[in-house]
Formats: C-alpha cells, sequence, structure tokens
C-alpha cells in the first residue's frame, strides 16, 4: 500500500513539473519580459547618439516618453511646443509631429516603445536646442560672424527636462528678452498682413518731393497708410501731413528725415512685406544666438544703425553714431562679444601688418618719403630711418618693419579708444575725419569701430569710478602723453547686426542689409526649412 501511494505521489509531481514547464514556455514573465525588451530596444536606438545614449545609461534606460501619467503629460508638452515652432520661425517640418504622432499610434509591443522613446528624444533635443540657440551655425553661413553661441550639453537638456514641469520646461527655452518678444509680436502682424496682400501696389516713382500729385502720389499715400505711417484719407497731393508721415518712415528706416521720398526713401518704401518679414525671422534667429545674459551695464554696437549704446538696467544711457568698417568683404567689422577693460588717452596707432603692406608698402616703394607722418619701426619699436631703405627690394611677405603713427590730433585713433582686446583687433575709438558722420550710411572704416562722441562715451564710462569723469579725462588728455586707464568693472560688449529691432518706444525699426549678411542667413534658414507663413486673424 505503501509502495503504491509513493508511486502515485511520484507520478502527480512528474506530471505537475511537466505542466508548469509547459505553461512558463506558452506564457513567460510578462512584467520580466517586456521590461527586457523596452529597455533592449531603448538601448540599441540610443548607441547612435552618444548624448542620448549617455541618458538613458545613467536613467537606468527607464523610460520618460512612453509611459503613462507624468510621460503623458510631457509628450502632449513637446507637441504643443512643436506645433508652436513656426511661432518661433523654426523650420516646423524638421520635427515632423505628423509622423512623430503616428508612431505613437502605431507603437504596440514593448519594443515598439523603446525604439519610439528614443525618437521622441532625438526630436526633443533637436527643438530644445534650434528654440535655445538657433537653427544654424553662425560661422558656417558667414565667416564674419565670429559669434561664440552659448550652446548647453544635449544630455543636460533631458536631464533638466526629466526634473521639470514639462511646459515650464519649453516656456523657458526661447530667450526672455523684451527684443525677442517684441520681435515674435512684429512676426505675427506681418503675416497677418501678408495674408491680407501686404501693402498693395508699389510706387510708381523714383523721386517724390511735397506739392507733388498724381497717381504715384496716391499709390505713396495708400501705401503709407497700409503701413501704419499716415491715417487713412482722400488727399491727393503731397501735402503736410504726408510730408510728416514720410518722416516717420524715415525714421523708422535709418533715412535722413528730409520729408523728401528721394530714390533712397522709395527702395525702402517699396520694399515688400515678405522681405521684411524675413528680416524679422532672421533677427529672431540672430537673438538666439545671443541668448545668453549680456551684463546689467553693456555696450551695444549695431553695425547696420550705424551706432554705439550704452544699456544699463534694459536702457539706453548714452548713444552715439558710428562709422563702420567698408563693404569690402577684407574690411567688414565682425560680428562678437568680448569684454571692455580699458581705454588709452592719446593713444598710438601701430598700423595693421594688412594695412602697410597693401596699402603703404606700395606707396614707399613709388616714394621713400610717402606717409611721412607715420614712423617705421623694427621688430623691438625702435624708429627706422626710412632713407637708409630700399623698399623696392621687399615684397608684402618680406617686410620686415612695422609702422607706428603716433600721439596727436591727427592720428587715424583721434585722441582716445577703448579695448576690449580680441584676436580681430576690433575696438571703437575715435577719428578726426568727423565729416564722414553726417552721413546716412557710414561703412567706411577697416573693420574698427569709430565713434562721432568718444568723449562723452569716455566720460559715461568713467562715471562709475570718478565723481568728475570730465575733469578726470582732460587732466590726462592735456598731458600728450599716451595713458592707459583701467575700467574698475569692465564692460561687456556686444557687435550685432540687425536689420529688424525694436527701439526704446516700441516701434519696429528696420535698415538696409550692408554686407548682405542678413540675405544668406535667409538662404540658409529657407534650406533648413524655415517658411514664410500668412496668418488669417
Amino acid at each position: 500500500m505503501s509502495s503504491l501511494v509513493l508511486r502515485n505521489r511520484s507520478l502527480i509531481f512528474a506530471l505537475a513539473g511537466l505542466l508548469l514547464a509547459l505553461f512558463s514556455y506558452v506564457t513567460p514573465t510578462p512584467v520580466a519580459a517586456q521590461v527586457t525588451a523596452f529597455k533592449q530596444a531603448v538601448a540599441e536606438s540610443a548607441a547612435r547618439d552618444k548624448d542620448i545614449a549617455a541618458f538613458y545609461q545613467a536613467n537606468g534606460y527607464e523610460g520618460i516618453w512612453t509611459g503613462k501619467g507624468r510621460d503623458r503629460n510631457r509628450r502632449a508638452a513637446l507637441l504643443q511646443a512643436l506645433n508652436a515652432a513656426g511661432d518661433h520661425g523654426l523650420p516646423a517640418a524638421r520635427y515632423d509631429v505628423e509622423g512623430l504622432q503616428a508612431k505613437m499610434k502605431a507603437a504596440r509591443t514593448p519594443r515598439d516603445l523603446g525604439l519610439l522613446e528614443v525618437e521622441i528624444s532625438r526630436v526633443f533635443l533637436q527643438f530644445a536646442r534650434d528654440l535655445q540657440t538657433g537653427v544654424l551655425i553662425p560661422s558656417r553661413v558667414d565667416k564674419a560672424i565670429v559669434r561664440k553661441v552659448p550652446y548647453r550639453d544635449r544630455t543636460s537638456y533631458l536631464v533638466n527636462f526629466a526634473k521639470s514641469s514639462p511646459k515650464g520646461f519649453f516656456r523657458a527655452l526661447a530667450p526672455k528678452t523684451h527684443e525677442y518678444t517684441a520681435l515674435m509680436k512684429e512676426k505675427l502682424r506681418l503675416e497677418r498682413l501678408l495674408a491680407k496682400g501686404g501693402w498693395g501696389p508699389t510706387v510708381p516713382a523714383k523721386t517724390l518731393k511735397p506739392g507733388a500729385s498724381g497717381t504715384a502720389v496716391v499709390a505713396l499715400r495708400d501705401r503709407l497708410v497700409r503701413m501704419g505711417f499716415l491715417k487713412r484719407n482722400a488727399g491727393q497731393s503731397y501735402d503736410a501731413k504726408m510730408t510728416a508721415a514720410v518722416q516717420q518712415f524715415q525714421r523708422a528706416h535709418g533715412l535722413a528725415q528730409d520729408g523728401v521720398a528721394g530714390p533712397g526713401t522709395m527702395t525702402e518704401v517699396n520694399v515688400s512685406v515678405q522681405e521684411r518679414l524675413q528680416s524679422v525671422i532672421v533677427a529672431m534667429e540672430r537673438e538666439r544666438w545671443l541668448n545668453q545674459e549680456r551684463g546689467k551695464r553693456h555696450i551695444e554696437v549695431n553695425l547696420t544703425d550705424f551706432t554705439a549704446k550704452i544699456i544699463d538696467n534694459g536702457k539706453v544711457t548714452f548713444e552715439t553714431r558710428s562709422v563702420i568698417g567698408h563693404r569690402e568683404r577684407d574690411r567688414q567689422s565682425p560680428e562678437f562679444s568680448d569684454v571692455m577693460e580699458f581705454m588709452v588717452i592719446n593713444p598710438s596707432w601701430y598700423v595693421p601688418r594688412s594695412i602697410v603692406t597693401k596699402e603703404y608698402l606700395p606707396e614707399l616703394q613709388a616714394n621713400p618719403n610717402a606717409v611721412n607722418h607715420i614712423e617705421i619701426t623694427d621688430r623691438n619699436g625702435r624708429r627706422i630711418d626710412r632713407s637708409a631703405v630700399d623698399f623696392t627690394q621687399f615684397t608684402a611677405r618680406t617686410f620686415p618693419f612695422a609702422m607706428r603713427q603716433p600721439p596727436s590730433r591727427g592720428n587715424a585713433l583721434g585722441l582716445v579708444k577703448f579695448m576690449f582686446p580680441n584676436k580681430y583687433n576690433i575696438y571703437l575709438h575715435d577719428t578726426p575725419a568727423k565729416n564722414l558722420f553726417g552721413r546716412e550710411v557710414r561703412a567706411y572704416s577697416h573693420g574698427c569701430i569709430r565713434l562721432a562722441d568718444p568723449f562723452d562715451f569716455a566720460y559715461a564710462l568713467l562715471a562709475k569710478q570718478t565723481s568728475d569723469p570730465e575733469g578726470f579725462f582732460q587732466t590726462r588728455l592735456a598731458t600728450g602723453k599716451e595713458q592707459q586707464v583701467d575700467l574698475k568693472q569692465p564692460v561687456p560688449v556686444h557687435i550685432i547686426y540687425r536689420t529688424a529691432f525694436v527701439d526704446g518706444k516700441g516701434q519696429t525699426q528696420f535698415r538696409r542689409d550692408i554686407y548682405g549678411r542678413d540675405g544668406r542667413i535667409w538662404d540658409a534658414l529657407s534650406k533648413a526649412g524655415v517658411a514664410l507663413r500668412a496668418v488669417q486673424g
């Protein structure tokens, strides 16, 4: 009896073991298998991007997008932000929102979800960087745009996003400057105008003056009305109201405010809404390149506006006209940011090598006494007797001397220069050529920025460190000797290039693309997928 029971028990246990093995084979442990499939898919897909791979490796290959609850909120916030990409002038097609949503709907298996998880992170990283620091790499568009864009570590985007409020994170990406917000509003305004047909027909005249009448004057009237510079009226002549409107237009476009619609003014009047919209979108991209703290006090030089400003806590406290680099490619002023550390009163001008070899050496070869207001020095700074030198034996490459102009009122740098040492040898300075500041277009230098009111500029800077800035400056100037004055609080300098910007009164300003840089930027943005749009309502 006992042996039979034992045999039956053995048979029962054997059958139970067989059934358990069979059940395990047909239905594996659900949770463990799903987690393994998801994580393996994440690891495989993330391996193609080192930054994404680093994030998920540190995160134990856990998802932040494809689960429920908080992940659902993250997906919704991302899709909302992507759908608003066009508001920022970003290439919306680059993020393929519809394609991403289709992949979200199609994902069924754990492996599908793992692959989707990484795909969402890729789109997220592309969008986050585009919105925060720009779509383009500036120096690839134009070599003179040597700005150091404040790129963030890509992995940090994912790390910070995972810890943040999703909507709050996206709101914090774009520049928080008043300028960026104002440009976005202007962009929407122009998009609405574009939907309504723009500013109407162009004005069929090269020049119109006060007192004129006819169809061209009517066309000018209608265009000024649609631009917002003139109230709607039935006037047929170029009267006082139209003259005032033309002056307002000229002020908003950096033109001489004489009230006459001459060739320069008429060219700007006939620029289309599309072109102005392109300028605004380019300005927004440029603002993203400078998405960083600019300094409570900083100096801003806008090359297209031919101005230099001191800005304190967001307000312009000093402004002066400037002369910038010539239109020729090798003389154009570059764009970059640095820090002004000191000024030099009664400066010497150490002639740049390019000017020495390209301009002065040929003159010296023709006449050794040429440019005799400039000293010729050896490598140790000792003055050379030019009568003892045969300049014809040298080429631009072999010329062994330097050139220096001593301090004087006729010095090319004038009586003061403002230094923010940089490898481009660009600085702000005085000039004896004061007549150039009266011109509308002021692109005449070799790259440095000349100031119309350099003494007042110096006083404004020195006011932070002395109770009598003018007396302090003039005492040192009177010596006639070169003197360096350090700024106790160095001041950031931002040399920018904006053909569209908003002034302190909230008025949108447009300027000519003096170097053609914005045209190149727009072409690059267009190739990247940025498109103009017309907005109804």
